[in-house]
C-alpha cells in the first residue's frame, strides 16, 4: 500500500483502471456495443448498459474489498484465496480471455492504421505490440500514470464526439430515440453477456488496489468503477442510434459516424484515441500477468522481476495473439469467443464471489482488528 495515497488513488483509479482494461478493441471502436446493445434498440439498448454497469459496480465492490481484506493484490493470490486449490481454473480462463482479447486488440489497430493512414493492417498491429511492451517494462508506476493520462484523452475525446454528432445529425438521433418501442426482453441478456466477460478486468486491475486505506475505500472505489467504465460508452451509443439499425452491420461504427460528421481533423484525433484505448487495456492485461509472476517469485525470497524479463513475457504472450488476429477477423472474434467466455467467468468468478467471497468478507478474521486501525 502506498504511504501517503491521495483521493484520486484510492477512490479514481480503480475504476479507470477497469475502464482502461473493458474499453478495449470492441467498446472504443463500437463492435461491441453493435453486438450486444444495438439489437434491443435505443431504449432496450440503453437498458441493458445501465444493467451492465450496475453488475460491474456490485462485483468490483466485492472484489475490492475481498481482495483488500486477504491482502492479495495480483490475480493468482486472490484466487487462491478465494477458491483454494481451484485458483487454476481462473488460470486457465483467464489465459483464454487475454488471448482472445488481445487478437481483438491486435486486430482493430490493423483497421485502424489501414482506414485512418493507409497502412498494412499488421504495421498497425506490430506498433501496437510494441508500445504495449514498452509500458509494461518498466512496472506498476508507469502504467498507473498511462491509466490516468489515457482516461483524461478518453473522456474528453468522447465528450467531443457526442458535440460534433448533436451538431451534425443530431435530429436523427432524436427521431431514432422517439421512434423506438420500449425496451423488449432481450436487453437482459445483452447486458448480462456484455457485463459477464467484462468483469474479469476488476481482478486484472489488483495491483493498482495497493493504494486503498480501508474497506470503505474498498466498496465506493468498486461503485465509483461501473459508471466510470459505462459512461464513454454510453456517449457513444447515443450517437450511433441516429443510423439505428444500419450501424448493427459495420465492423467499425466509430470510422463510419466521423465520415457522417466530416469534421477535419477530428477524425484523426478519435482514431489515435482508440489506439490510446487499446494500448491501456493491453497493457492492463499484460501487467496482471508479470504482477502475477513477479508475486510467485517473491514469495520465494527472489527480487521481483526486471524490465528485461517484463519485456520478454510480454513480447511472448503478444506475438501469439498477434497470429490469431491475422487470422479471425474482428467481428467473428467478438461474436463467437466472448459469449463463450462470458459463461466462463460466471462459473470460475462471479458465482465463487457472490457465494464463497460475500461469506468470507462477512466471517470475522485474524485481520479484522489491523483493518479497523488502517
Amino acid at each position: 500500500m502506498s504511504s501517503d495515497p491521495n483521493w484520486f488513488q484510492r477512490f479514481l483509479l480503480p475504476g479507470f483502471a477497469l475502464k482502461a482494461v473493458i474499453i478495449g478493441g470492441g467498446y472504443a471502436t463500437g463492435r461491441e456495443l453493435a453486438e450486444y446493445f444495438v439489437p434491443a434498440g435505443p431504449w432496450g439498448g440503453l437498458a441493458g448498459m445501465l444493467l451492465a454497469t450496475l453488475i460491474w459496480s456490485v462485483v468490483a465492490a466485492l472484489t475490492f474489498a475481498l481482495a483488500r481484506k486477504m491482502r492479495a493484490y495480483d490475480y493468482r493470490a486472490f484466487f487462491e484465496g478465494l477458491l483454494g486449490p481451484g485458483w487454476i481454473a481462473f488460470e486457465i480462463a483467464y489465459l483464454i480471455f487475454v488471448i482472445l482479447i488481445l487478437a481483438v486488440f491486435g486486430a482493430a489497430a490493423g483497421a485502424i492504421g489501414a482506414a485512418t493512414f493507409g497502412w498494412p493492417e499488421l504495421a498497425g498491429s506490430i506498433l501496437l505490440a510494441a508500445s504495449i511492451v514498452a509500458f509494461t517494462a518498466f512496472g506498476t508506476g508507469i502504467v498507473e500514470t498511462l491509466f490516468k493520462y489515457a482516461s483524461m484523452l478518453i473522456y474528453g475525446v468522447y465528450a467531443l464526439f457526442l458535440v460534433f454528432a448533436l451538431a451534425s445529425f443530431g435530429g436523427l438521433i432524436a427521431d431514432g430515440f422517439a421512434a423506438a418501442p420500449p425496451p423488449s426482453g432481450n436487453w437482459v441478456a445483452g447486458g448480462i453477456t456484455y457485463a459477464s466477460y467484462n468483469i474479469v478486468g476488476a481482478v486484472v486491475i489488483l495491483p493498482v488496489l495497493r493504494h486503498l486505506t480501508s474497506q470503505r475505500d474498498a466498496v465506493i472505489a468498486g461503485v465509483i468503477a461501473g459508471p466510470l467504465t459505462m459512461l464513454p460508452a454510453i456517449l457513444f451509443f447515443v450517437a450511433m442510434m441516429a443510423f439505428y439499425p444500419a450501424i448493427g452491420a459495420e465492423t467499425l461504427p466509430s470510422d463510419f459516424l466521423l465520415r457522417q460528421m466530416a469534421v477535419p481533423g477530428f477524425h484523426v484525433l478519435f482514431q489515435l484515441m482508440i489506439f490510446a484505448a487499446l494500448l491501456e487495456s493491453g497493457v492492463g492485461a499484460i501487467h496482471a500477468i508479470n504482477e502475477r509472476v513477479s508475486g510467485v517469485v517473491e514469495a520465494r525470497g527472489r527480487p521481483p522481476l526486471g524490465t528485461a524479463v517484463r519485456a520478454a513475457i510480454g513480447s511472448a504472450v503478444l506475438v501469439g495473439c498477434m497470429f490469431v488476429a491475422a487470422r479471425i477477423g474482428l467481428v467473428d472474434l467478438i461474436a463467437s469467443g466472448y459469449r463463450f467466455l462470458a459463461w466462463l467467468f460466471l462459473g470460475v468468478f462471479v458465482l465463487p464471489l457472490l457465494t464463497i467471497g460475500v461469506w468470507r468478507l462477512l466471517r470475522p478474521s485474524p485481520l479484522n482488528p489491523v483493518e479497523s486501525v488502517s
